[in-house]
């Protein structure tokens, strides 16, 4: 899977347990499609620092999944959920993951 949208669904479990920091370089970086160096001008840092962080958020996620797995869980379950006929129960299922 492409890392940057493996994240993305990581930080859609995860973000909340990230500081308001990392939130801000995560969301620029991944959702803004800033560039390192853009992020470093606006943040008024080095593009290294920059670098850094986003590493730092990225490990932190997948220490997150890696305890949690609610990512893989959700995984394995829309995968059942290909087995069910009963589309409105299909719905509410999706509705929770």
């Amino acid at each position: 899977m492409n890392d940057k949208i493996y994240f993305n669904n990581l930080y859609d479990y995860y973000g909340e347990l990230l500081t308001d920091k990392q939130r801000s370089y995560f969301e620029d970086y991944y959702f803004e499609d800033y560039s390192l160096s853009e992020i470093a001008d606006n943040k008024g840092v080095s593009r290294n620092a920059v670098h850094h962080q986003l590493k730092q958020v990225e490990e932190k996620l997948k220490y997150y999944e890696e305890t949690l797995h609610l990512y893989e869980k959700r995984i394995k379950i829309k995968e059942l959920l290909t087995k069910i006929e009963d589309k409105k129960l299909i719905e509410e299922i999706e509705k929770i993951i």
